[in-house]
């Protein structure tokens, strides 16, 4: 076993020893812990933000495309939300010990389930630094510790972070190796922690396919799986047009590196006229580019539109994650069409219809298979601060152990307890 190997190992033990001490902290404790994390990122801003600098200047230099340098890069007002999250992870009710599904057996022996901590949650993400602080305060808040592998693009950013991490839980009393951060970027070590699994109780990829495949593929412990998005807005013949031209847009054009932007625009043909003009006029101005059917090409070609980048759609067009300002444009002849569009090329992220027809809004609540699943709203709010969980560890796109955000409730596990009264079984 090499140095680096065996020190990884030592990583592991010592999680799993802060695991075990972790789990016996009040949420008094914990959520001074998270207080403390909070303050440090606003104080030791400027350390942070120039080691972040030193990240994106690499990257730049290495040839990392616009949407990684969005994802990598920090600013003031990002390190300010950054703390405001964990402030609201540590306002949360604490998940541990919450008793759940208390009942009375007819023998008079009672039964019931408690929420513990699952253990040890390693994590191996791409490029945000922010997961480093996300992933952390929800491990702490909910009892868990956590092995943190970022990539190699953002190593400076997470080595400030993690060590103002670990400097302020040990102000309180709570064990530095709650949070560990694995800094040697040999690609070589990743597969050495998905073999852990004595040690690991869960393991969460986030970034490219790629990535996830392989964790997914190799992984021993179990594998919380997302992060993949080819979202949809479909836009039904029965829309408001304002309302349809703001929610399209806003989950385009907020934020277009982001894994719940919108990637294919569906648009009923009798709606399509209207509106295809008034949303290619908006994004002309922002500079996306729509990759259209020939429907939509045929609308969009009659009309005059300074700017507007219009290119037929090619046959990976439908089903592609652009992270990019780039939308696929599809005209359909129904709600059906639309649904069975998205059955064939959704990746069960997120995905959206906007109408004011109650009847097709709950259709689509009902059959579409995704994690989210959205009426007249952005599918940019797919997001755990945004749902009110101060944070997420993933957007899971699977259907087992958790699906959508993950918050604190999503990283524990239960156990039953039996309380009886000399109880014998005959």
């Amino acid at each position: 076993m090499t140095a680096a190997a065996q020190e990884l190992e030592a990583m592991a033990r010592a999680a799993r020893q802060a695991a075990k001490a972790l789990a016996r902290l009040s949420s008094a404790v914990k959520d001074r812990a998270l207080e403390g994390i909070a303050r440090r990122l606003e104080e030791a801003q400027e350390e942070v933000l120039a080691a972040n600098r030193l990240d994106v200047e690499e990257g730049r230099r290495t040839g990392l495309s616009e949407a990684v340098l969005d994802r990598l890069a920090l600013s003031p007002d990002k390190l300010r939300a950054i703390a405001a999250d964990v402030r609201t992870v540590s306002r949360l009710p604490d998940p541990v010990g919450e008793v759940i599904d208390m009942r009375t057996l007819p023998n008079g022996m009672q039964v019931g389930r408690k929420r513990v901590p699952l253990g040890v949650i390693a994590a191996v993400y791409e490029s945000r630094p922010n997961v480093t602080v996300d992933i952390a305060s929800l491990c702490l808040k909910s009892g868990n510790a956590c092995i943190l592998r970022g990539g190699k693009e953002a190593i400076n950013s997470n080595r400030a972070l993690a060590r103002l991490i670990r400097e302020a839980i040990s102000d309180v009393g709570v064990p530095a190796d709650a949070v560990q951060l694995v800094e040697n970027t040999d690609r070589a070590l990743v597969g050495q922690l998905l073999k852990m699994r004595e040690y690991i109780d869960l393991m969460v990829p986030r970034g490219g396919a790629e990535l996830i495949r392989f964790v997914a593929e190799n992984a021993t412990m179990p594998v919380l799986v997302g992060g993949i998005g080819v979202c949809h807005t479909y836009v039904d013949r029965a829309a408001d047009l304002e309302k349809a031209v703001r929610v399209v847009d806003n989950a385009k054009t907020r934020r277009w590196s982001i894994c719940n932007a919108l990637d294919t625009l569906l648009v009923h043909r009798d709606i399509a006229p209207a509106f295809l003009p008034l949303i290619a006029r908006v994004w002309a101005e922002k500079g996306i580019e729509m990759r259209c059917d020939p429907q939509a090409l045929a609308v969009l070609e009659a009309q005059e539109i300074g700017g507007l980048k219009l290119v037929p759609a090619g046959p990976d067009d439908f089903g592609k994650e652009f992270l990019a300002p780039v939308a696929a444009v599809k005209v359909v002849g129904s709600l059906d069409e639309a649904l069975e569009h998205i059955d064939r090329y959704g990746t069960g992220h997120s995905d959206a219809i906007v109408t004011e027809d109650y009847s097709a809004a709950m259709r689509f609540l009902d059959e579409v298979d995704t994690a989210v699943v959205y009426v007249n709203a952005s599918t940019q709010f797919t997001d755990g601060a945004q749902f009110g969980l101060g944070a997420e560890i993933i957007d899971s796109t699977q259907k087992t152990i958790a699906r959508g955000p993950v918050g604190l409730r999503e990283i524990t596990t239960y156990k039953w307890f039996v309380l009886g009264n000399g109880h014998v079984r005959p």
